[in-house]
């Protein structure tokens, strides 16, 4: 059975509740039990914090024995050379995820520190973009 590591940074926790015009009505514990569904051969395992470094910690800890990560960085993802550091030191592949498309928010948050330490990108398609990810990461 392959392993993925979720990781939720920042404000994430508040999914369902935070700016449900951006980030829609669902929490992302919902959302969980709907992916495990979709992906019964697959062991999830889903990790938020608001910091920084109890985010580099998971990637660490999962960062050589997982199949892949699944890295929603928040605002950390604009500000956070050591979560990108943190990447680039483990051999799993990471796969960065946004709900929204960035691209067509606030300046601020068109530059990733994290994107060029990812195999990839996925940005836009909400919640779904964690189902994506996971599909890359299980086509590797």
């Amino acid at each position: 059975m392959k392993k993925i590591q979720i990781i939720n940074g920042p404000n994430l926790n508040l999914l369902g509740k935070r700016e449900p015009s951006v980030y829609g009505n669902q929490s992302f514990e919902t959302y969980l039990e709907e992916l495990k569904l979709l992906f019964p051969e697959t062991q999830l395992d889903y990790f938020q914090s608001n910091t920084e470094g109890s985010l580099i910690d998971k990637i660490q800890e999962v960062g050589f024995s997982y199949d892949g990560i699944v890295l929603n960085g928040g605002a950390y993802t604009h500000t956070s050379i050591a979560i990108a550091d943190a990447i680039r030191s483990i051999s799993v592949p990471v796969i960065e995820v946004h709900i929204s498309n960035v691209f067509k928010r606030e300046d601020f948050r068109h530059h990733s520190y994290l994107s060029d330490a990812c195999k990839g990108c996925i940005v836009g398609f909400g919640m779904d973009s964690y189902r994506l990810a996971i599909d890359a990461i299980l086509k590797f």
